[in-house]
């Protein structure tokens, strides 16, 4: 009996040696500065800085792959920090958010068919291009809502993605998954944007949708310096937006829109008080 512990604890004292030197032999060193840098990145994994998770962001940090500013949710406040504990100088990145450049719902956008599948936008447009006419509409089916691990994103009881100025930071997941590339990225300190994504022309928009571009120019006309049409679709030119709001009443389909004055129809978000400015705006 006594030959038996002694033999097992002689085995387990062995391997207990064993690891222990295993441990110290093949131990990888991580840089302190690493782990200082995991204490104050936002620890959400999103992937937007475009390493796999935060521990990757830092490790390529340290070996002097990336920028401090390359993490959007974290923004020039994190930026700030990662530069103090590497000790270089932070280059100011002007913030982003995603935007859905679409307002037609169910209610003013027309289908070609009653789509019953899979809730999921990827599986919609899959078939037969999806249900909605627009080529480049919203389909509402909520794919981006379960990519956002920010909670920003809402599908309207009529079927229309919108995304919360507020809560959205930029990490591009909803952008990455939309099928139809409806999702943009644009200038936090922007409020005003042309919420469309169709390139057909005006006779054709009118057919499926009832809130589209129509490439009037009357925008452009209205404010030259703040907008421009191309392929019969305007955009705000985020370079000299700060008149963009002018031509806002002028639109006569209401495809352009101030989320000052609040969000697309169906939305439960609260509309900002104030255009959102960054620091160096």
């Amino acid at each position: 009996m006594l030959a038996a512990i002694f033999s097992l604890g002689g085995i387990g004292l062995t391997a207990a040696v064993a690891l222990g030197f295993a441990a110290k032999k093949f131990a990888v060193e991580v840089d302190p500065r690493e782990l200082a840098i995991l204490e104050v990145l936002p620890s959400v994994n999103c992937g937007a800085c475009g390493y796999p998770g935060c521990a990757g962001f830092a490790k390529a940090l340290v070996a002097g792959k990336a920028e401090a500013n390359q993490c959007p949710p974290g923004g020039m406040e994190v930026a700030a920090r990662v530069a103090n504990i590497l000790g270089v100088e932070v280059v100011f990145k002007e913030p982003e958010i995603a935007a859905v450049m679409c307002q037609g719902d169910n209610t003013t956008a027309s289908n070609r068919y009653r789509y019953l599948g899979l809730t999921d936008c990827i599986a919609a447009q899959k078939l037969a291009g999806g249900p909605k006419i627009c080529p480049a509409g919203c389909l509402g089916l909520g794919t981006c809502v379960r990519a956002c691990p920010f909670d920003a994103i809402e599908i309207t009881a009529e079927g229309l993605a919108v995304i919360n100025r507020g809560k959205c930071t930029g990490c591009r997941k909803c952008v990455a998954v939309c099928p139809r590339q409806v999702i943009h990225m644009v200038p936090l300190k922007t409020s005003v944007h042309v919420l469309c994504n169709s390139h057909d022309k005006g006779a054709v928009v009118r057919k499926y949708c009832q809130i589209g571009c129509l490439g009037c120019h009357i925008c452009l006309k209205t404010v030259p310096d703040a907008y421009r049409v191309e392929n019969f679709l305007a955009r705000v030119n985020y370079e000299d937006a700060d008149e963009a709001k002018a031509a806002v009443a002028k639109c006569p389909t209401h495809c352009i829109r101030d989320f000052v004055d609040g969000y697309p129809v169906g939305s439960s978000f609260e509309p900002a008080v104030v255009p959102v400015k960054s620091d160096a705006a």
